[in-house]
């Protein structure tokens, strides 16, 4: 009898673990949302059998999670991408990853930011050197944006959320949640330097995890010269296990910048970022010892 046969037929979550009960299974979507999907790195990423990670990899193709795309028909090699259903399992990945971060690692207590020497800040900087995820995010407009194929240096800052007053979006004690506050500050920097970040040939833009309508009106209040885009199904903070907290029954992006070069490879990152203002400097500079622009 297989695992998927014993589970509780009137509970998702029983029928959920008959798929994904192999803590291997997690890994393998989780490397699949960071962009590794081939066999060969797959297996080097994980340090799992051949055996083993055939064996996954069949099973969440059968179950639809993963679909099976050709690359190579001689020898015949296949990329394992996401489905729809498997996207679906993002924001679990996120959860468990909040979830480990608060309360394995940490203290308990929700946080917006992290101490330098932590575990949460070496991962996040550990992230210099990685190709961003192929992901398409909306814009506050709805457009589609590839942040992955700008062809250009391009700055990322992910913020915890900002509204347009009378929008009513901060939950309650926003105010008293460590690095919580400072969004609308650090957007309207990067606004005024906007102009800084042109010249030096580097597109700017912000992400957080609200709806697109709550980044548009916050985007019009602030005048911004750029493009918010909103990672609310969580492709892009999956995809790089970005840090995050969840406050107001949502989870949300701790505080942290990254600076992407024209192939879509991280070269730098600020996190955790304590001066919302003074970052917006520091990443000029950052940018200027990078792409050759003056800082």
């Amino acid at each position: 009898m297989r695992r998927e046969d014993l589970a509780d037929a009137d509970c998702g979550i029983a029928q959920a673990l008959g798929v994904l009960g192999d803590w291997w299974t997690f890994l393998i979507v989780r490397d699949v949302a960071g962009g590794t999907t081939r066999f060969d790195a797959l297996q080097r990423e994980l340090g799992v059998s051949r055996r083993a990670l055939t064996e996954r990899l069949g099973a969440l193709v059968e179950h639809g999670v993963l679909e099976r795309r050709p690359y190579s028909r001689h020898p015949p090699r296949y990329d394992y991408l996401l489905t729809a259903r498997g996207e679906g399992l993002l924001p679990v990945l996120i959860a468990l990853q909040d979830w480990g971060t608060r309360h394995l690692m940490g203290d308990g207590d929700v946080t917006a930011t992290a101490d330098a020497g932590s575990a949460e800040a070496r991962r996040a900087h550990d992230l210099v050197g990685r190709r961003l995820p192929a992901v398409v995010l909306p814009a506050a407009d709805g457009q589609p944006v590839a942040v992955a194929a700008t062809a250009a240096w391009t700055v990322l800052y992910l913020f915890p959320g900002a509204y347009a007053p009378g929008t009513h979006g901060y939950p309650p004690g926003w105010a008293e949640i460590p690095g919580a506050r400072g969004c609308t500050l650090e957007s309207t920097t990067y606004a005024k330097r906007h102009p800084d970040f042109v010249t030096a040939g580097v597109q700017v833009y912000g992400i957080s995890t609200q709806r697109p309508d709550q980044l548009a009106d916050f985007a019009a209040y602030a005048e911004l010269p750029f493009p918010l885009l909103s990672d609310e199904d969580g492709r892009l903070g999956a995809g790089l296990l970005l840090p995050v907290f969840r406050a107001g029954g949502v989870t949300r992006f701790k505080r942290l910048t990254l600076l992407v070069d024209p192939t879509a490879v991280v070269r730098a990152v600020q996190f955790p970022v304590t001066d919302p203002a003074g970052s917006v400097q520091e990443m000029l500079t950052v940018v200027g010892e990078h792409a050759g622009a003056p800082g």
